[in-house]
This record gives structure tokens, sequence and C-alpha cells, in this order.
């Protein structure tokens, strides 16, 4: 095909990503692509860039997890990996100046990238998000929910065949999962420490592929108090916030990452029934119960409840709309050519 070198060398810049990852950092400080050096670190960077702009752009749908992105495009694990690497050791040597040490220790670079994407993506696609989503509501929550299906599927398929325990592993996380994300917004204490505690479980949620963060933070009622602490610069509330976001990202990972080494099959089995019961979210038929004012002073939805389609007429388009989206699913997880571990029995 025509394309065909260029589809190619980013599955040449995905391999060279998974190896990487797959390494210590200070292995392969040596291999390191160099973001303006040599073709192929210049793809591999565009490649995570690409991630980035996906990932922030699905973390703008409420519902869908940039987590899921990341483990379809196949950075999943670099990712954690990445994240783990903020630590005590790293800490000592920043506040030994050791800008060498800390270069080769952590994937500066790698993050640069993704974080350049994910920034990309937010400020340019909210505003067509947002128009589409009042618009085309069931046409985008279609796509949305074909890239879901279509992550299960594959997923499912990397662990194929399943046994019985299996079978468990995988219904119970749905369950959960259905049920958690299904939940309306609770009474909880207006105290600093749950405020410090929903920041890191919003961001645990963010991590696993399927669950939204910021659902999260509605279901604990703590989604109004951080948007307004945002307009309203309440710099002590954010600090808060912020400073469970960190403790709970970087203990959660290293939960996550062991998980995924000491048990990986389960562990990949647990994530598809995640995913298959955060469905429940992507639903493109859905009826409001609550609203709230956005920072313009828009009103939009807030809680929502499915619904059966009321009108049949919808249904051949949000059907090739979903289609559409399990075949992006497709197309790119052969452009991420997988970082995925292997699937192994425990």
């Amino acid at each position: 095909m025509e394309y065909s070198w260029l589809v190619t060398s980013w599955q040449h810049a995905g391999e060279y990503g998974k190896t990487l990852g797959s390494k210590p950092e200070s292995s392969t400080r040596s291999l390191r692509p160099a973001f303006f050096g040599g073709v192929m670190g210049f793809l591999y960077h565009l490649r995570i860039a690409f991630v980035g702009f996906l990932m922030g752009a699905a973390d703008l749908v409420p519902g869908v997890s940039g987590g899921t992105i990341a483990f379809i495009c196949g950075i999943y694990e670099r990712l954690l990996n990445g994240i783990k690497s903020f630590d005590l050791a790293a800490l000592r040597l920043a506040l030994r100046f050791d800008w060498r040490g800390l270069g080769a220790k952590i994937p500066f670079w790698f993050f640069l990238s993704l974080g350049s994407g994910l920034v990309i993506a937010i400020f340019s696609l909210s505003k067509i998000l947002s128009g589409l989503f009042v618009t085309h509501p069931i046409e985008l929550w279609s796509f949305f929910f074909g890239l879901v299906l279509g992550s299960i599927v594959l997923l499912a398929r990397e662990t194929w065949r399943w046994r019985a325990t299996d079978f468990i592993a995988f219904v119970v996380a749905a369950l959960a999962t259905y049920w958690l994300v299904g939940l309306e917004s609770l009474q909880t204490p207006p105290t600093k420490w749950f405020l410090f505690l929903s920041g890191a479980i919003a961001i645990c949620a963010m991590i696993l592929p399927g669950i939204s963060g910021s659902y999260l933070l509605v279901i604990m009622g703590k989604y109004h108090l951080v948007l307004e602490a945002v307009s309203t610069r309440d710099f002590g509330t954010l600090a808060i916030f912020i400073g469970g976001i960190v403790v709970g990202i970087l203990s959660f990972v290293r939960v996550v990452s062991w998980l995924l080494r000491t048990y990986t099959r389960t562990t990949l089995i647990a994530l598809t029934g995640i995913m298959a019961g955060a469905l429940r979210t992507v639903w493109p038929w859905k009826e409001t119960l609550t609203w709230r004012m956005n920072s313009k002073g828009v009103e939009v939805p807030l809680l929502q409840t499915n619904i059966v389609p009321p009108d049949g007429s919808q249904v051949p388009l949000a059907v090739a709309m979903l289609v559409l989206g399990m075949i992006a699913v497709i197309g790119l997880s052969r452009l991420g050519h997988s970082a995925k571990p292997e699937p192994h029995k425990n």
C-alpha cells in the first residue's frame, strides 16, 4: 500500500517503546530516543503524543477513561512504570540536584510527549465535543460505546481460553463496576480528609481502563466542590485535592503493576470485566435526572439514567457509529502494536 512504510515505521516505534518500557530506566539510558535525534526517536515520541491526544479526548467524555486508550494503544505498562519512577530515590536525586541521574531514572520525554498530546486535545476538542453532545448525543455515545466494546473484545481475545475461575473474575469485576457507576451522588462528609481521599480515589479510577475519575467525583459529591475551587482559584482546597491525587497515583500504580506482573492473566480478565461493567456509562440513550451549571453559566447534565431507545429510527445510525468505534479500536491496536504483557497461567 502507498502508506505501508509509514504504518510499519509507526509499529516499529511502538516496539522500540516496548523495549524501553520493559527494562529498568538505568539500563535504557543509551537506548532512550532523543526527542530531536533520529527518525525512530521522533516517531516514538510522535506516537506517544498521538496516544496522549486520544487519552485527552477520552477524558473529556463523561464515563470514558483515558486509561482505556492507553491500554488499547499499548502504552499502559510503560505509563505505570513511568509513574512508579517517581519514588524516594528520585526525590533524593532531586534534593542533591543530580539532574543527570534524575533524567536517567524518570522518562521525562515520554511524559512530555504524552502530556503535550493530552493538553492539545483538551484545548482543541472540548468545545467540539461539547457541541456534539448537544447536537448528536446518540451518535457520539454510540461511537464511544463501540470503542469500549471493541476494547473488551480485543482484551478477551488476548486471554482466551477462559477457565471457570476466569469467568468468575470477569463476572465479579463487571457486576461491581456496573453497580459502582450506577450510584447516585452520595452524602459525604465535608471534611478535608475526605476531600484528600476523594482525590486519591478519583485518580486511581483514571488509571483503571473503563472507569472515569470525574464520574466517581460526582458519586462522592465532590465534583461541584472541585470545579468551584478551580473557577474561584481556591488554592487551599486544590492543594488538598492534588495531594490526594499524588498519594493515590504513586501508591495505586504499584498495586496495579504488581498485579499485572504477578497475576497477569487474572488481572487482564478482571480489567476486561471492569470495562464491560463500565459500558453502562456510555449507553447511547439517556434521560437526564439532574443538571449543573458549567463555568460559563450554561446548564449541562450531571446525573443521567439509561433508557430503551424511544424511537426505532435512531437505531440504524447508532449501530453504524458503534461499528465505526469498534473498527477504530482495531486500527489503534494495530498501530499501537502492543506493549501489553503476554498472558500466562498464574
